[in-house]
């Protein structure tokens, strides 16, 4: 529709003016409903501190001090802005000579903020839910200024309140026997402090009246007592709350629950910090008592007062908005924290894999909490990816972080893979036989992660994958020395594994058959490819054959699970062409076979040796066969082999020469039965295309040929089968040799100090005696050759 001349006029004229009015005067409105709000909190706080009466217009009976006091907001009371009246009264009370003993007091006190007993009733909703009026009042202010300021306002600490009882003990006591609130302070999560009011064992009990002292009681008082402290966590009071929770889901129990917790979990620390925890532990079975309870029974609580509905999408639902949510914010927060913190005490298996769990039930609660959910991402993945940690703990903390992925958003998502990425990085950068096991667990149970959001995980995995690619092409330009240490290190070579882990997990087509659609990450195979081989091809010296070989073995997982065609028979053949397989060797016992899985360099002292050759030639055959097992029911079976067979036949026609060959047969042999396996494959596919009609154009015909034969009945195919078998016996062989060494060299240790030990309680009796008998039983010299041996080579890997 045509604009009119009136409205052009308008736009061009008067629209601009306009629009800048609307826009102040909205801007007015919102100063003016800020005003209002600050003015409806400074009349509850008003009617905190003063009371109903004041606030009406009643005029209490007072002192001028209390006057004064009763005058300020709650915000100038804990701020710290009486400290001038205080100071001003202590001058006064100086220069007029008094007795304390006879000051006069308000008559009705009612310019005092009232307690908690005085805000409980026994009909009020919150004799139900647990909670008191006051904690509601405090909670949602405190929730107001989280979302406003992003912190929580500390306040007045527990050194002015200290301060304070040495300059005017009597207002020091006033506050503590009718707002003992006031003096409750804690800096280390003082979001919860206010917890420690409703569920207090006092808190049912009426009100006690103020008792007269007489000349009797000042004397008792002036007797010494004996020590009792008060807030000693006892068995009988785990076991009270213990009760309420399980048959009340009593959320008082669990606030003095959470609280004890959390004095269990910074147990001896902070000895002279002046604001301690409520509760003091003193009993390892009262310790063990409140950390089962917490762990167990505070999700149960939390879940039955806030139930969670889980879709079958694995999206959860509950009521995030209501009064109880709100209440139990602190509660949650306090909790997790203290679980986060207890996490970095122990070392316990069984209790580690406790802690970690408790999590999982209350991770839906969390999920608006951004840093303190950062925070527990950070603490699970560092015990997930810690090389001391068992496999189990393992396993449990990534059941956590699996969760948390399925439940959070795309922003939770993406800062848990990175996470986790980053984490499997750091726990692989020593890689030996004890840790080679909880690295393979990390890189097969991450790779889950990236297929449950693939748009997330697409976007992080060609992140990682082009920073890899990154540092491969500065080495390759930037060709200084030692530049291909950014490629040729333990924590490369398993990110490159870990990604081809990730491509055979969600790139398979039988997931992707499942699915109904192509998977999102199928188009970072090849970049995933290039740079792998570009690793494998950047240093082609003997040295860095065993870098070779794995990743050979994750490019041969790569196209085992997507069925890509990757031509990786060149690179092996490359190593045959080689002066390490052509030339003789020299022949050592000073070195053990190399463990081609465990190292990505060979030592100065394998190189150019009969062992690293012997070694060398396996790897080779064995992986030529794998590759070859990929493809020994294709109809181009034939065609793929002769190019490798003719290599093969020439490589062993120059090695059998004296003047040129090296002389090893073993490598020999190996290689003519791997010859003579192809060509009967070859052979064994040429008689079954024989009997084919269709021409080579029709795809689906092709794909089809022998596609249900069983690979084990093809030559190829049974002879990889054995060699497997018979790695796997020699695997197990070496496991269970590596074991008795450990239990050996544990039983040596132990003998050590026992020895130790009975030479030194001997020498007591007799010392010179002993110690000649010392010198002679002590075993001084332990043939421990094996041991060093293996140990070098573990710790030179790493």
């Amino acid at each position: 529709m045509a604009k009119t001349k009136s409205t052009k006029k308008f736009e061009k004229t008067h629209l601009k003016g306009a629009l800048e009015k609307r826009k102040s005067v909205a801007k007015l409105k919102q100063r003016h409903q800020a005003l209002d709000k600050k003015k409806a909190k400074k009349a509850r706080d008003a009617e905190f501190s003063k009371g109903p009466e004041a606030v009406d217009g009643a005029k209490p009976k007072s002192n001028k001090r209390e006057a004064a006091v009763a005058e300020m907001s709650v915000d100038e009371f804990f701020g710290g802005g009486f400290d001038d009246i205080i100071n001003a009264e202590v001058e006064r009370s100086k220069k007029t000579p008094g007795k304390l003993g006879k000051r006069k007091r308000a008559e009705g006190n009612t310019a005092v903020a009232p307690t908690t007993l005085d805000l409980l009733s026994d009909g009020d909703e919150a004799s139900d839910s647990g909670l008191s009026a006051q904690e509601d009042m405090v909670v949602a202010s405190d929730s107001e200024a989280d979302a406003q300021n992003g912190d929580l306002d500390v306040g007045m600490n527990q050194k002015a309140m200290d301060d304070l009882a040495k300059q005017d003990p009597d207002f020091y006591n006033f506050l503590k026997e009718n707002d003992p609130e006031a003096l409750a302070f804690d800096a280390d999560l003082n979001e919860v402090d206010e917890l420690s009011a409703a569920g207090s064992d006092e808190a049912d009990e009426p009100p006690k009246k103020k008792k007269k002292k007489t000349k009797k009681s000042k004397q008792a008082l002036e007797e010494p007592e004996p020590f009792i402290d008060e807030n000693e966590l006892t068995a009988e009071k785990v076991s009270k709350w213990k009760n309420l929770l399980e048959e009340q889901n009593s959320l008082r129990a669990a606030k003095e629950v959470v609280l004890a917790f959390r004095s269990a979990a910074h147990l001896n620390e902070d000895e002279d910090d002046p604001a301690p925890h409520k509760y003091t532990i003193n009993s390892p079975d009262v310790y063990n008592d409140i950390l089962v309870l917490a762990l167990k029974q505070i999700p149960n609580v939390i879940q039955y007062h806030i139930p969670i509905k889980e879709s079958a999408s694995g999206k959860v639902h509950f009521q995030a908005d209501g009064k109880k949510f709100r209440n139990l914010t602190n509660l949650l927060k306090s909790y997790t924290a203290s679980a986060l913190h207890l996490l970095g005490t122990l070392s316990d298996d069984n209790t580690l894999k406790v802690t970690i769990s408790a999590l999982t039930p209350i991770l839906p609660y969390l999920l608006s909490f951004r840093k303190l959910l950062k925070v527990l991402i950070k603490t699970v993945v560092s015990f997930w990816a810690r090389p001391a940690s068992s496999d189990s703990t393992r396993i449990t903390a990534f059941l956590v972080l699996r969760r948390l992925v399925v439940l959070g958003d795309k922003g939770v998502r993406e800062s848990t893979l990175k996470a986790v990425y980053q984490g499997l990085l750091q726990g692989s950068r020593t890689t030996n036989s004890n840790t080679i096991k909880g690295i393979n667990l990390m890189k097969n149970s991450a790779a889950e992660l990236w297929g449950i959001d693939q748009q997330i995980g697409y976007t992080t995995a060609f992140t990682s994958i082009r920073q890899l690619a990154i540092h491969l092409r500065n080495s390759i330009v930037h060709n200084k020395n030692e530049s291909y240490k950014q490629v040729y290190n333990w924590q490369y070579v398993h990110a490159l594994d870990f990604w081809s882990c990730v491509l055979a997990e969600h790139c398979n087509p039988l997931k992707e058959a499942e699915a109904g659609k192509e998977s999102l990450l199928r188009p970072l195979i090849f970049p995933c490819v290039q740079v792998t081989i570009g690793a494998m091809r950047l240093i082609p010296s003997s040295t860095y054959f065993p870098l070779r070989f794995l990743l050979y073995r994750s490019l041969l997982r790569i196209s085992r699970a997507t069925g890509t065609f990757i031509p990786l028979a060149p690179f092996l053949l490359e190593v045959l062409e080689s002066a390490e397989m052509k030339k003789p060797a020299k022949s050592t016992t000073k070195v053990s076979p190399l463990d081609f899985g465990l190292n990505f360099k060979a030592q100065k002292a394998y190189v150019k040796t009969r062992v690293y050759q012997d070694g060398v030639g396996e790897q080779v055959v064995e992986l030529l066969s794998e590759f070859f097992y990929l493809h020994c029911t294709n109809i181009a079976f034939p065609e793929l082999a002769l190019p490798v067979i003719i290599m093969l036949k020439r490589w062993l026609k120059q090695n059998r020469k004296k003047s040129s060959g090296n002389g090893n047969r073993k490598v020999e042999s190996n290689i003519v039965i791997l010859v003579q396996r192809l060509e009967a494959n070859s052979k064994f596919i040429e008689e079954k295309r024989a009997k084919v009609e269709f021409a080579p154009k029709d795809r689906s015909q092709v794909e089809a040929f022998l596609r249900d034969f069983e690979l084990g009945q093809t030559p190829v195919g049974a002879f990889v089968e054995s060699q497997r078998t018979l790695r796997k016996e020699r695997t197990k062989e070496e496991e269970e040799a590596r074991e008795e060494e450990r239990k050996r060299r544990e039983r040596v240790e132990k003998e050590e100090k026992r020895q130790e030990d009975d030479d030194g309680f001997s020498g007591f009796e007799d010392e010179e005696e002993d110690d000649d008998e010392a010198d002679s039983d002590i075993p001084r010299d332990i043939d421990m050759e094996g041991v060093d041996e293996y140990e070098g080579e573990d710790g030179d890997d790493a």
